[in-house]
């Protein structure tokens, strides 16, 4: 086991990405605080409404993950509220006396043209996925220069490399996580703290189920099942689609790198070509 004893924290653990990392992070021999919230501020995401199930789904994974033989620890926060950030990394500090992994997973999604995005559309996004970004990675930055050691992972996209029509805010998010991991890892550096991003392709995680019926509607196939495999095949140079294990192992990769930090890992299939 690679990671036996330390102590992680993965935002947006219960579902999706998050949660194929936290079972990474268990076999690896980690602990984990998987965090999760409820209920959001607007329903300005993937899932058109504010009660998202985030932390029940966070609560369900850490029981069964501790039925197995694991120690995880489920926490509520809003990543978007800095003082419940501040809370659960202090939470988690005292828990476990220590926090040496951050894997900033909580994110949120929407296909819009720009014209049609509204003011609370732009600023739930940027809330969730940018500024929720800056807070909790701010949060870690003590404890892990106390102990002088550090991991820092955040998920960006593909799409925070590349440009797509009716992506303009999301991507827009997704950039700027990149350039604000990338001035933060010069920031660490000497602290013994990489601070890295991964940049998945197209996961098929529910993130995908309200996309692909936009893709119906815009012609990419009679169904969204077959919109979604159309886009498939167009977008990624492989044809496939990749796995939320396959962003767990970059995830992983990046852990374990000493020397590597301020990159945005690509795991596409081939877009970022």
């Amino acid at each position: 086991m690679k990671l036996k004893e330390q102590v992680a924290l993965v935002t947006g653990g219960g579902t999706g990405i998050g949660k194929s990392v936290v079972e990474m992070l268990v076999r690896e021999g980690a602990k984990v605080v998987i965090n999760g919230v409820d209920v959001v501020r607007s329903d300005a995401n993937q899932y058109e409404n504010k009660n998202i199930g985030g932390f029940a789904a966070a609560k369900k994974l850490s029981e069964k993950l501790n039925a197995d033989g694991h120690e995880t620890k489920a926490f509520e926060a809003d990543v978007t509220d800095p003082e419940q950030v501040q809370s659960m990394v202090a939470w988690t500090v005292e828990t476990f006396n220590r926090l040496d992994i951050l894997v900033h997973s909580a994110g949120i999604i929407f296909q819009r043209f720009a014209v049609e995005t509204s003011d609370d559309e732009w600023d739930s996004l940027m809330a969730v996925n940018l500024k929720g970004t800056f807070l909790v990675n701010r949060a870690v930055i003590s404890p892990m220069q106390d102990q002088q050691y550090g991991r820092i992972i955040n998920v960006s996209s593909m799409a925070g490399k590349n440009t797509y029509a009716g992506m303009s805010a999301y991507s827009a998010s997704k950039w700027g996580v990149i350039g604000f991991t990338g001035c933060l890892s010069k920031e660490l550096a000497h602290d013994n703290i990489t601070v890295n991003a991964v940049c998945p392709g197209i996961v098929g995680t529910q993130m995908w189920s309200p996309l692909s019926e936009t893709l119906s509607i815009l012609g990419m196939g009679e169904t969204p099942e077959e919109a979604y495999e159309n886009y498939v095949t167009t977008v990624i140079p492989q044809g496939v689609p990749q796995t939320p294990e396959d962003i767990a192992d970059g995830v992983l990769y990046l852990i374990t790198a000493p020397h590597v930090t301020g990159i945005a890992l690509s795991i596409d299939g081939g877009v970022s070509m």
